[in-house]
């Protein structure tokens, strides 16, 4: 049962000599609940090996290529292989509708979904790794992740909201921002809440999410793209 992974290859322009690796790759622990016969393992050994194979590669690509000090490369590197961005990679280059999940996963659109795309693309990675050594495993990375280096240093997007909207108030209009819980509701395990930021006594904007330092940096990237300094 390889078709999964042969029709993703040929999508994204991969040759496999094993074409298990990359199956297993696409393997969400849920399907295994579902599918008691299936003979491959879920992906998570393989995400283990494809995040750090990941990190070598990215900072080996700024090391060579950038004099600049070690916070900013660290920076930098965390916003290329953060899930969030590994995610949108993911979505971009369609791997969704090949992953095998199980029938309430792949129903679930939300934050879930988003987590277990971007633990998709750290398998695929140790994948190639595996089949194709770290050679090809890097071409993959240079093409389709650190490609995405300059969109992160034009939109400063390695910087954390909340810093940079202190940094940017404090020059501008030399306040200190600060935040308050607007509301929070939901049961104790799935609570969400809306902050917002203020600059005195200016309501600048809100932000929503599932922890109130979510809210706060959610609020700060609104509150930079609401005064025009993002």
């Amino acid at each position: 049962m390889q078709e999964q992974a042969k029709a993703l290859a040929e999508k994204i322009g991969l040759k496999f000599k094993d074409y298990q690796f990359l199956q297993e790759a696409l393997t969400h622990r849920s399907f295994l609940n579902e599918n008691r016969s299936y003979k491959l393992p879920h992906n998570e050994r393989l995400e283990f090996l494809g995040d750090a194979v990941l990190e070598l590669s990215v900072t080996r690509y700024l090391f060579s290529n950038y004099q600049n000090p070690e916070g900013d490369l660290t920076n930098w590197r965390a916003a290329l292989v953060n899930g969030e961005m590994l995610a949108k990679i993911g979505q971009e280059i369609e791997i969704e509708e090949f992953l095998l999940m199980s029938r309430g996963e792949s129903k679930d659109t939300g934050k879930a979904r988003q987590y277990i795309l971007a633990n998709a693309m750290e398998a695929i990675i140790g994948a190639i790794y595996l089949d194709q050594g770290y050679e090809e495993a890097d071409k993959f990375i240079n093409k389709h992740i650190i490609s995405k280096l300059p969109e992160v240093l034009e939109t400063k997007s390695y910087q954390d909201p909340k810093s940079y909207f202190q940094e940017k108030a404090q020059e501008i209009v030399q306040v200190t921002p600060h935040y308050e819980v607007v509301k929070e509701w939901g049961p104790d395990h799935d609570k969400r809440f809306s902050v917002a930021v203020f600059l005195g006594e200016e309501k600048v904007a809100e932000g929503e999410g599932e922890s109130k330092q979510e809210a706060q940096r959610n609020a700060a990237e609104a509150g930079l793209k609401a005064k025009g300094w993002k």
